[in-house]
């Protein structure tokens, strides 16, 4: 071996070392994030009706002994008991709801059913399980510390699709006309949300169909890195999922150095997205530049809704001056109603 190979090559082994070391941030570098702003849909619109965001109210779960869920009801100012209404659920729905976050669905959700964009829905904000003595979570603590969250979203088990399916969507039922057809249920989330959404329509296909998927966390906190797998060996089933995550999200890098895929979110989500598309899976995804945060999941968040729920019925009819006018609130009844 000539000098100067023996030169290249510990370049070149230096070089591998120092990627593999922790990318520490640069206090001077942009943030990625900063990139990323809500748009005009985003916040309240002169004219727009404003649904009613109702609750607290308290589930208790047999799925998970002895834990309870809070959760809150959006009910569109255009609901219609005679008309049966779409059904969509956000897990983490203290995020969801939080009108000064990222998110601040209410207020998207009244502005895209109000031009037709979107159909007309139910939407429901749930949070994690916990006892009667833990804290309820906060934009500040999404109850990873405090709460049953780690068990119930990062579980590739029944568990959690029982609380939705089985506990909260017959209450639902019960107060709510709601469309019976999994073609009209979709749930969304962000980080272990997102796989806590993935895993109830892979467990109840046959309930809930669509998913919205943020900063996904499909690694192995406690097995999610297997779903590319699963999606690969399995029959596809009827699920349409939208999924978005940032190139500086959690990378899987080690306080000690060391690298570990598993624990990498950009790849896994890259991964599990090419496992759905080779299996023909109805699929959309957006890769970014930010990090583990809402920022750039909020900045699209509009766009992914219309996408998932691209295919509501229409009418073509040009005499139809209804389809062609804004979605007004439906007139109160006799009894104010």
């Amino acid at each position: 071996m000539t000098r100067i190979s023996a030169l290249l090559l510990v370049l070149t082994v230096c070089a591998v070392a120092i990627d593999a070391r922790p990318q520490a941030q640069d206090p001077q570098a942009p943030n990625p994030d900063a990139h990323y702003q809500l748009g005009p849909d985003s916040f309240p619109r002169e004219g727009v009706a404003k649904g009613e965001v109702r609750g607290p109210f308290t589930l208790p779960s047999q799925a998970y002994p002895g834990t309870q869920h809070t959760y809150w009801v959006y009910v569109p100012a255009q609901y219609d008991p005679a008309v049966p209404a779409s059904l969509m659920i956000f897990n983490d729905g203290q995020a969801f709801k939080n009108m000064e976050g990222d998110l601040r669905a209410p207020t998207v959700l009244d502005n895209l059913i109000d031009r037709r964009e979107i159909p007309m829905m139910l939407s429901v904000f749930i949070n994690p399980g916990r006892t009667p003595e833990q804290p309820e979570p906060t934009p500040q603590e999404w109850g990873d510390k405090t709460t049953n969250r780690p068990a119930e979203y990062n579980s590739l088990d029944d568990k959690y699709a029982r609380v939705i399916v089985d506990e909260l969507m017959p209450v639902l039922y019960k107060g709510y006309n709601i469309a019976r057809d999994p073609e009209r249920h979709a749930i969304g989330g962000a980080s272990s949300g997102a796989i806590a959404a993935f895993t109830v329509a892979w467990e109840r296909p046959n309930e809930v169909r669509k998913v919205l998927s943020m900063i996904g966390s499909f690694t192995n906190l406690r097995g999610g890195h297997a779903y590319a797998d699963l999606v690969r060996k399995s029959d596809k089933k009827p699920i349409r999922i939208y999924m978005q995550d940032g190139r500086n999200d959690n990378r899987g890098i080690g306080r000690d150095g060391n690298y570990d895929e598993k624990r990498d979110w950009f790849f896994q989500n890259v991964r599990l997205m090419e496992a759905l598309r080779d299996k023909g899976y109805d699929l959309n995804y957006q890769w970014g530049i930010g990090r583990h945060s809402q920022k750039h999941g909020g900045a699209i968040f509009p766009d992914m809704l219309r996408w998932l729920w691209r295919d509501h019925p229409v009418s073509t009819d040009v005499k139809d001056t209804v389809e062609r006018s804004f979605n007004s609130s439906k007139a109160p009844d006799k009894n104010g109603k």
